[in-house]
């Protein structure tokens, strides 16, 4: 048994765009209530377009798993600032840093997503990334094109080649390589 509800519920509402940390980018569509072991449930319908999925959330849960609005323009600009700054590689093994890049993914936030990306990214002129760091770069740099896509409203294609045009004309980026270059002809 299901039924319409008003339109807003702790601060979203119906059409608006917002941020699932676990699948990105989403639309609520509906806030319906189902009955559920005897208790009436309110959920926000939120569907997937990309991954032609809908999930459901209760109203009352949706802060504590960490559904947000869409992030605003400064925080989309901070974003596109990290991007553009040197990449952190650590030094650990890569299982550990893959599960740290995951864990950025899945968290939802926009800034942590750009360190994956910026951390990831491979240029041309750099060797082939492996299967797993290929996979991971896709996944951060889908969801972040998606959610800058949403907020400057462009289409995906368009964030995701503004994104990697940045990166490409960072200049710290530009001198890291250089650096690295010299350091390989000296040795």
């Amino acid at each position: 048994m299901t039924t319409k509800k008003s339109l807003k519920r702790q601060g979203f509402r119906t059409n608006e765009s917002i941020v699932y940390p676990a699948h990105g980018v989403g639309r609520i569509v509906d806030v319906e209530t189902q009955e559920v072991a005897g208790m009436s449930l309110e959920l926000f319908v939120i569907d997937f377009d990309k991954d032609k999925m809908t999930l459901r959330v209760p109203v009352a849960k949706a802060a504590s798993v960490g559904m947000r609005k869409l992030a605003d323009e400064p925080t989309v600009a901070k974003a596109l600032d990290t991007v553009c700054g040197r990449a952190r590689v650590k030094r650990t093994m890569w299982s550990r840093r893959a599960q740290e890049y995951e864990a950025k993914i899945n968290s939802g936030d926009l800034i942590a997503i750009s360190e994956v990306v910026r951390d990831l990214y491979r240029s041309e002129a750099q060797p082939e990334p492996s299967y797993s760091e290929r996979q991971l770069y896709e996944a951060a740099i889908d969801r972040m094109a998606r959610e800058v896509a949403a907020v400057e409203k462009t289409s995906e294609t368009e964030a995701q080649r503004k994104i990697e045009k940045m990166i490409e004309a960072s200049p710290k980026r530009k001198r890291a390589q250089e650096e690295d270059e010299a350091r390989e002809e000296a040795a």
